[in-house]
């Protein structure tokens, strides 16, 4: 599995672990071993303009997908087949900004939002209820497995 982070912003950021999280959570959904994925990490002004450009909304997010091949979660039995994913792009700036006001750490933000982008390049939404709840669950499950699979390290 190819997974390249670049970061672009000025905050630094423990890169190897999303580089595992990205790991865990592309096994977790059975995609393909040979499956492309890139994470950039950019500072706000960056983000803003990708957030004008593509969702025509003012202001910096916190994280958008591109998706590529528009590949889907697959099974044990039948793994997604390999392809390009897609970037996910993170703003640590908002991100930090969102983790203070949530009580935890940028890393665990980070970790959230790099789990929430991967859903969506991997046709997740929740633009409504029922798909909120079904995205969120596995994002929660994504996350769980992750922090437990870390703390074996």
């Amino acid at each position: 599995m190819t997974i390249e982070i670049n970061n672009e912003s000025a905050i630094e950021v423990d890169e190897a672990r999303l580089q595992r999280l990205a790991a865990y959570a592309l096994g977790a959904l059975h995609v393909s071993p040979e499956a492309e994925l890139a994470i950039v990490l950019v500072d706000e002004a960056a983000m803003e303009q990708l957030h004008v450009q593509w969702m025509d909304e003012p202001g910096p997010t916190d994280v958008l997908s591109f998706p590529m091949d528009e590949l889907r979660p697959g099974t044990e039995d039948q793994p997604t087949p390999a392809g390009l994913l897609g970037d996910v792009v993170l703003c640590p700036q908002v991100a930090q900004a969102q983790a203070e006001q949530a009580g935890h750490t940028l890393v665990e933000e980070l970790q959230l939002l790099t789990a929430h982008g991967i859903l969506h390049l991997l046709g997740f939404d929740h633009a409504d209820k029922e798909e909120e709840r079904e995205m969120f669950g596995i994002q929660r499950d994504i996350l769980v497995g992750f922090t437990l699979n870390e703390r074996k390290r």
